[in-house]
Formats: structure tokens, C-alpha cells, sequence
């Protein structure tokens, strides 16, 4: 047993020191991908608090996203209505050339999505791509956004969702948010 416990502490102390150099290296790697994709950099100017804009496009007290970046700057991850009982997740990363999301939803899905062709400069097309617990044909998801970058303090997120293989008008919206200052 005590030659068990010495062998694995050993072996532990080994892979960590070996395995905090690679980090590095590896960190050096996706950090600078990510920083290099036109899209993923379009997105990591996002981060910080969105609320609502009322009807003259000022800002409420509602918060609707916070946006930050983690993973050694190679995730963007986004909270959506944090604090409430429909908060959800959404995860952007860049996957070799492309762009995508997975948005973990309040229904209990994961639907994916990449950022179109269709994408310019501030504005990004989100198109489905697949998921987890859900068949497009049948069940509610998330299948689709475009976002919108008016300026730097303004954005105008436009979701399209699907309901039995088809758009479901009642779950598709428009969000016009603020940054929080």
C-alpha cells in the first residue's frame, strides 16, 4: 500500500512538472488562434455586462449578458439572464477555420452553431449545426442568430428558434442591448 501511494505521488509530481512547461506551450497556441480569427476577435470585443435598451435605445437596469473570456483567452463564455430562473450558457470557441457556439439552454438542450460565410465585420450569422438532447424535427431549440455590432456600446441580437422542424415564431425575438458603463 505504501509503495502504491509512493508510486502514485511520484508519478503525479512527474506529470505536473512535465506538464506545466507543455501548458504553456500549448496556452502560447490556442491563445494565439484564437486572437488570430477575424470572427473570435470580432466577439472577445464583447466582452463585459449588456442590459436592455429601453424604446430611445438607453440603458436599463436589466442585465441580460455578461461576456467574458477564460480559458487562457481561448473561450468567450456567456452568461445570459444571470441571476434568473431562465439563466443559460453560451460558449464560443474557434474549431480550426470556423467559429462555433454550443448554447446551454433553459429547455435542457445544447444546440450548436457555427458563424456563416454570411458573417462580415459586425455582423455575425449563427447557423445550426447540431446538439445535444434534442431532434431538430421535433423539439424546441435554439436554431439560429444574427448579431448585430452598432457600435461599440450597442448591439442587436436577432434569435430564431425551431419548434417541430420548422421556425416557432412565439420563440424567435429581438434583442437591442447596452454595455453597462
Amino acid at each position: 500500500m505504501i509503495r502504491a501511494l509512493t508510486f502514485g505521488v511520484l508519478v503525479l509530481l512527474s506529470m505536473h512538472t512535465g506538464w506545466g512547461d507543455e501548458k504553456q506551450d500549448t496556452h502560447a497556441e490556442h491563445h494565439s488562434t484564437a486572437a488570430e480569427n477575424p470572427t473570435m476577435a470580432t466577439l472577445t470585443k464583447l466582452v463585459g455586462t449588456w442590459v436592455a435598451a429601453d424604446d430611445k435605445n438607453q440603458p436599463t437596469d436589466q442585465v441580460v449578458s455578461v461576456i467574458k473570456l477564460t480559458a487562457g483567452g481561448s473561450v468567450l463564455h456567456e452568461t445570459l439572464f444571470p441571476g434568473q430562473d431562465q439563466e443559460m450558457v453560451s460558449i464560443y470557441t474557434v474549431d480550426g477555420e470556423d467559429v462555433v457556439m454550443t448554447h446551454y439552454c433553459m429547455l435542457g438542450n445544447q444546440p450548436r452553431m457555427k458563424a456563416s460565410g454570411q458573417s462580415t465585420d459586425n455582423t455575425i450569422k449563427w447557423a445550426f449545426a447540431g446538439g445535444s438532447n434534442l431532434d431538430p424535427a421535433k423539439d424546441k431549440h435554439m436554431h439560429g442568430a444574427t448579431l448585430t455590432i452598432l457600435d461599440p456600446d450597442h448591439i442587436k441580437i436577432e434569435g430564431v428558434a425551431w419548434d417541430n422542424g420548422k421556425p416557432a415564431e412565439e420563440m424567435c425575438g429581438t434583442m437591442n442591448l447596452v454595455r453597462q458603463k
